[in-house]
């Protein structure tokens, strides 16, 4: 019997070591299994999230940005719609050749899209034989207009879409610009990858309510397939958009108007380096127009300044101060208006002349005296016998300035009160050394013209949501606090009405026949940044002035200043403020021996819709009224102006009839607001390029009125 050969030993150990390999590599599968099973990442990657991304789609629904009104009602800032045309070209979209969803005949909507979009055939139709599922027109097939975008659409081409966007528009131009600052598109790439377009505020209100104006996008959630469609019938996760709330200014567009018409009439005259004027309601710190120049155009920001000079740049507000320094006398209880002082020069303790505007000065003159003739001599002997240093910086800290005002405008400055050995103190109680804003002056002088309470100037009236109309927030009259007496408030305003209107002072080129202005000038030298000290020669001055009308019942608060007029010209200064003033009181109904003849003349319209129209018109022209018929209805459907508004005997009345060939009115002659609300009332479009007054019209009046019809109306200053 034969013996069975036997293994050798190193077999059998390979054996077990392949063995126990093998069930090393099972250990490992399933240790990695369970990871797999168990934990939400691997390797740093969240898988979940990876598979949900590639099969979940999300279109953003884009919240709609906020409007900025004037307190009137007319519009600052608005979104427009933009279109960007794309063609789908994969004719697999089309599933029933009776409704084709893809580009069918190349040549023809070629042929047909040239000249609306203004490019070549050819060029067309390389983008349209391009091997994609869809394609794009380059720079001319976006930002198209609602108007190209309706002819487009009229002529019915398969497979042309749009994709539609917002913009901002500024319909006003350059008028208020820093204050309403602008918006710009803001590229950003979202979750899937794809480009995405924001509006995002940068300068003035629209970047300091960015947040409040640009709302929440909604969105969509849904499964999608390989091709990137949804699923039909897979659940779809829904959050609704917010859009941004709108926002009523404090501006007044009437008041804003004298503003800009008076800075724009000023350029004409004298060159200088910058101009700005604030103009606040005396009794509730409301903003009622607030202008610089130069300016800029928010639509295309041709801007070389990024600071708003009325809140951003401080600078030495020069004797427009001494109303304050005033103030803190006799808020100390030492001042008398009868005691005398020697003008002329003043020396200090170490040496230093500081002398008068009139070096030679007026004698020896009373406080008072001092005050009307801006004597910085007069503030010196003030402070040197009856204040101190930490007195003066207190009571100016008290009005508010060295600190923000709060005012809802980005890149608000401080300013600054850094003054403390002998000199500065003086220079200081004049508006030299010490650094101030136009905000800040308009603040402080609230207190004159609410019997020593001193109020925070504001800029928003309401924020509104569009959607439901609801006011979220409410601008309102702020009291900071009490800051002086009822007897200096009147002592002070008295020291203002003899400033400007008594021959020989040094603010009567200000008066008015008339009109009860009260203010104070100032002429602050510009500190010398390279060399110190102060620029030389009558050019390098800041001019200002600092004042309120009507002096016992105060409306308006003004603060003007004017850099580097040619030759140290005050005029420019002059004429703005009486010409803003004149206007403002023409507003008002104040004027001079006018409030009696606008009473008289004044006519109050009816509602006169539904009402047989030559009997209106009949009635209407017997009053005076200058009566336009719009079409040949025998009713009445629309009227502007509207119900309740009243008119001076001359002025226009439009009645809309009862007809379906319309034509378009001329409006030539009307303010913008008049235009654009009969317009509007019309069904038309409005653009605007200027500011004021109607002068021409794009489309010429008795023109048919058809659907999407858009007139431009050129503007002008009336005053």
């Amino acid at each position: 019997m034969r013996r069975k050969k036997r293994k050798p030993r190193n077999e059998v150990k390979f054996s077990k070591l392949f063995l126990v390999g093998v069930l090393f590599l099972f250990g490992l599968m399933a240790a990695r299994a369970s990871e797999l099973a168990l934990s939400d990442k691997i390797d740093g990657i969240n898988l979940q999230a990876l598979a949900s991304k590639r099969t979940t789609k999300t279109d953003i629904i884009k919240a709609e940005r906020g409007t900025i009104y004037t307190s009137d009602k007319e519009v600052l800032a608005q979104n427009v719609s933009s279109y960007k045309l794309i063609a789908y070209l994969e004719e697999k979209r089309t599933t029933d050749k009776n409704n084709p969803q893809h580009v069918v005949d190349k040549e023809m909507t070629a042929e047909k899209l040239a000249p609306i979009l203004g490019m070549e055939k050819d060029e067309i139709l390389r983008y349209l034989s391009k091997d994609k599922y869809q394609t794009e027109f380059g720079s001319k097939g976006k930002g198209l207009t609602e108007l190209t975008k309706d002819k487009i659409e009229a002529l019915n081409l398969p497979g042309i879409d749009f994709i539609e966007s917002y913009k901002r528009y500024y319909p006003k131009g350059d008028f208020l610009s820093y204050i309403i600052g602008y918006a710009k598109d803001s590229i950003k790439e979202n979750e899937d990858g794809e480009e995405e377009v924001t509006i995002e505020g940068e300068l003035g209100i629209e970047k300091y309510y960015d947040d409040t104006l640009r709302g929440k996008d909604g969105y969509i959630k849904y499964q999608k397939d390989l091709r990137g469609y949804k699923i039909p019938d897979t659940k779809e996760d829904v959050k609704e958009r917010e859009d941004g709330k709108d926002i009523y200014l404090t501006i007044n567009n009437s008041i804003q108007f004298f503003v800009e018409q008076a800075l724009d009439d000023a350029e004409k005259v004298v060159p200088f380096e910058w101009f700005t004027i604030m103009v606040a309601d005396a009794k509730t710190g409301a903003i009622l127009a607030a202008s610089t120049t130069p300016s800029f155009n928010p639509n295309t920001r041709n801007i070389t300044n990024y600071v708003d000079l009325n809140v951003g740049l401080p600078y030495e507000p020069g004797s427009t101060m001494k109303i304050f320094t005033y103030m803190t006398a006799l808020e100390n209880g030492v001042y008398d208006g009868n005691e005398t002082y020697h003008s002329g020069v003043f020396v200090t303790k170490d040496g230093t002349e500081i002398g008068d505007w009139k070096r030679e000065g007026w004698g020896t003159i009373s406080f008072d005296r001092g005050f009307a003739l801006s004597s910085n001599v007069g503030v010196i002997n003030i402070i040197d016998r009856h204040l101190t240093a930490s007195q003066l910086k207190s009571y100016f800290k008290k009005l508010g300035f060295g600190k923000k005002t709060g005012i809802s405008l980005p890149g608000e400055a401080a300013g600054k009160l850094d003054f403390k050995y002998e000199t500065e103190v003086f220079n200081a109680g004049f508006g030299q050394g010490i650094t101030t804003t136009p905000i800040q002056n308009i603040q402080a002088l609230t207190s004159l013209t609410n019997n020593g309470v001193m109020l925070k100037p504001y800029l928003v009236e309401k924020i509104v949501d569009p959607d439901t109309n609801e006011v979220v927030f409410k601008g309102k009259r702020t009291e900071v606090g009490k800051v002086a007496s009822e007897s200096t408030v009147n002592k002070i305003k008295d020291l203002m009405w003899t400033t400007v209107n008594e021959p020989g002072n040094t603010a009567s080129s200000y008066k008015l026949d008339g009109y009860d202005v009260i203010g104070k000038t100032g002429t602050a030298q510009i500190a010398d940044p390279e060399h110190g000290g102060y620029l030389q020669g009558a050019d390098n001055v800041i001019s200002s002035f600092a004042g309120a009308y009507p002096k016992d019942d105060p409306k308006v608060i003004i603060y003007g200043s004017v850099k580097k007029a040619l030759g140290g010209n005050q005029n420019v200064l002059i004429n703005a403020v009486k010409d803003i003033i004149v206007n403002i009181s023409k507003y008002y109904g104040t004027s001079p021996k006018q409030e009696e003849e606008v009473k008289q003349d004044a006519i109050t319209l009816s509602n006169y819709q539904s009402k047989k129209t030559t009997a209106v018109k009949e009635e209407l022209e017997r009053l005076g009224l200058n009566v336009t018929v719009l079409g040949n209805g025998d009713k009445i459907v629309e009227q502007y102006p509207k119900k309740n508004e009243t008119l001076a005997v001359g002025s226009k009345v439009f009645l809309i009839t009862s007809d379906d060939n319309l034509t378009v009115p001329d409006v030539k002659g009307l303010s913008s607001k008049q235009a654009e609300s009969l317009l509007k009332l019309l069904k038309i479009t409005v653009t605007l390029d200027g500011t004021g007054y109607v002068t021409a019209q794009s489309v010429e009046p008795n023109t048919k009125i058809v659907d999407g019809m858009t007139i431009h109306l050129t503007l002008t200053p009336k005053f």
